[in-house]
């Protein structure tokens, strides 16, 4: 979706590679502030989380316009 590698993505989290390994096969339990650092992450590459109506979570591409 955003072409990043989990380098990347951990980088940008201020995480290690091997932490966030950790979190995706759910062999860590991630404090609620590693999940904010990865999300804010993500918002500043351009993912906007949404709640579709109720009907659960999503995410989009911010537009490149906005």
């Amino acid at each position: 979706m955003l072409g990043l590698t989990q380098s990347d993505l951990a980088k940008l989290a201020g995480l290690s590679t091997t932490g966030l390994n950790n979190i995706e096969k759910g062999t860590a339990d991630p404090k609620a502030s590693t999940l904010r650092a990865i999300q804010t992450a993500l918002t500043e590459a351009g993912v906007i989380f949404i709640d579709q109506n109720g009907n659960g979570p999503g995410v989009r591409l911010r537009d490149r316009q906005e």
